[in-house]
């Protein structure tokens, strides 16, 4: 299920003349049979509800003074989001003969005709206070208290976040609630501004709207509303044209696809940054300490020791905060079996609250192969990140919405993921240009495009962590000297510091006098900028070999840093 949560307005929306009838009260009971969450939002007092209404059992969370309060029904445990009206306000309204006058704990509401005198009085005392609309009711609240403020408090209560959420209201002070909800909905007897923000309009009136909605929800999850919901995608990158290309942020799986070093991992963190950016909460699951470096994620995990299940899901408990579940302490050989034994784990969570709602999965030929019998089924929203869309598992393969080859040599990735989806191979038409990729929406009749890569927004050292702490693996450095008689293993950037120290002069100066260290930081450790500096201190003949090794090490820790 996408929608796990009904925020519904009481009066006029969920309420007919202050009553929710019984046809309202049997769907509301319908929905928390589907696996559903109740939320009621209310401009009303919390006294002033329960006294017109016995309905705390079909709600998880009453929020009520618009905002100003959550109100559990099962504990009667009631939590202020705002300080109660100044004393000096309550009584200057007093006197000037403000009425009706209706006090909560944090809210203080009149009428409309009261309006001035409210605006006034709140400008002579220099108060900071809002003043908000519903229909003939003029509300005042602490700055910042809106229903979304309140709706947000009882979401993050029960472990979910605005994206599950569908909210149905009527009227003014509705607009934030319809706002903040993934799927804004209005009832027909709704004023005109709500329906304009709104997803779908009820056919029916108020509580019968309401049961509408209910009905359609159990029904299909509201995919007839999916195709309005544009506001909430996520841009991939642009076209040619400029025209930006979107993602829907549901029932899409996207794989980004390239030879080594040809930007797929900084194309997946720029596009990890959006989905954050816009709170869609993501799981990278991170081999190679790809992303240990984005602000946006919490790293779980380091080269030293191994991402604990329980460590992850603690993280990802909290519905605004990312993980980065780095597999560098992990052995290479038991990657794919923690993987497969975490799996679950997210799909439990996500069918509970509906997060994580992105999983990236990079080195994706590595935790899901083809020929290996225990791969996870059902992975939807999530992003593979692959040198080998090959040798992916054919049901991940299968999965795939979205293609992205990166690299020089697009028309190949397109042809090995063709050929393993069982499609004819796309042909190319001309070089692709400088920053661009492929764009392949493979259900859809467009065919592929050239695309335009958005970059990150925050610099990325890549593969830092990978390089400085990982390991290398086949690509390792190797002191062997002029007689092969060594067969020192640096598999990373530390380790090739730790043996430059160590290592006899001799075999030091023959690698050095071969410009092998330059070549093998351009070539594996991808950093040209090292590997210049490098390459000029092999070339200088006025340095002593101890002067050459401190040179070089300096130059690394210069631009990694090392453990010590």
């Amino acid at each position: 299920m996408r929608y796990l949560v009904l925020a519904t307005d009481y009066d006029n929306t969920l309420a007919s003349e202050g009553r929710i009838s019984g046809a309202a009260r049997a769907a509301l009971e319908r929905l928390r049979a589907s696996g559903r969450r109740a939320i009621l939002v209310t401009g009303r007092r919390l006294e002033d509800l329960l006294r017109v209404c016995a309905c705390g059992d079909l709600f998880d969370y009453i929020v009520a003074e618009n905002g100003g309060l959550v109100y559990e029904p099962r504990s009667k445990d009631v939590t202020l989001l705002g300080e109660p009206p100044p004393e000096r306000f309550v009584a200057a309204l007093r006197r000037r003969g403000v009425a009706p006058l209706e006090l909560g704990k944090v809210i203080v509401a009149t009428h409309a005709p009261q309006q001035a005198i409210v605006i006034e009085t709140i400008r002579e005392l220099g108060l900071e206070l809002q003043v908000i609309f519903n229909l003939n009711a003029v509300m005042v609240l602490p700055a910042g208290i809106n229903k979304a403020a309140g709706l947000k408090v009882a979401l993050r209560k029960l472990g979910m976040s605005p994206h599950e959420t569908v909210a149905v209201g009527d009227a003014e002070n509705d607009h934030s609630l319809l706002t903040l909800a993934e799927c804004p909905v209005a009832v027909a007897n709704a004023i005109d501004s709500i329906k304009r923000i709104a997803a779908l309009v009820t056919r029916a009136e108020a509580g019968n709207g309401v049961v509408e909605l209910i009905d359609q929800l159990i029904a299909d999850d509201l995919q007839h509303a999916d195709a309005k919901l544009a506001r909430r995608y996520v841009a991939l990158g642009t076209r040619v044209s400029g025209e930006t290309v979107w993602l829907p942020p549901y029932g899409h799986n996207v794989l980004i696809a390239g030879g080594s070093g040809s930007g797929k991992s900084t194309l997946a963190a720029g596009l990890i940054e959006r989905l954050a950016e816009q709170h869609y909460q993501v799981c990278v699951i991170d081999p190679e300490g790809d992303y240990v470096n984005l602000k946006a994620l919490v790293t779980i995990g380091d080269p030293h020791h191994g991402p604990g299940i329980a460590e992850v899901m603690a993280v990802l408990r909290d519905p605004y905060v990312h993980a980065n579940v780095s597999l560098l302490g992990i052995p290479l050989a038991d990657r794919p079996s923690y993987f497969a034994d975490l799996v679950p784990h997210l799909r439990a969570m996500r069918t509970r609250t509906g997060r994580p709602h992105w999983l990236v999965v990079d080195e994706a030929h590595h935790l899901l192969p083809r020929h290996w019998g225990h791969t996870p089924q059902h992975l939807s929203e999530s992003i593979f990140v692959t040198v080998h869309p090959d040798h992916l598992a054919p049901s991940v393969v299968a999965s795939v919405d979205v293609l992205l080859a990166v690299g020089g040599v697009p028309d190949r990735t397109l042809g090995k993921f063709a050929a393993a989806r069982g499609l004819p191979a796309p042909e190319l038409h001309g070089p692709q240009g400088k920053g661009q990729v492929v764009c392949w929406f493979v259900r859809s009749g467009e065919g592929h495009f050239p695309m335009r890569v958005i970059p990150g927004r925050e610099e990325r050292i890549r593969h830092h962590r990978k390089y400085a702490e990982g390991d290398v693996r086949y690509n390792s450095f190797y002191f062997r000297g002029p007689s092969g008689k060594h067969n020192l293993k640096a598999q990373n950037l530390n380790v090739f510091c730790q043996i430059a120290e160590g290592i006899g002069e001799e075999t030091w100066m023959f690698h050095l006098r071969r410009h092998d260290y330059s070549r093998w930081m351009r070539d594996v450790i991808r950093n040209r900028d090292l590997a210049a500096a490098v390459e000029e201190i092999e070339r200088r003949r006025d340095l002593s070999p101890a002067q050459t090794r401190a040179l070089v090490c300096a130059a690394v820790e210069a631009r990694y840093t090392l453990a010590a």
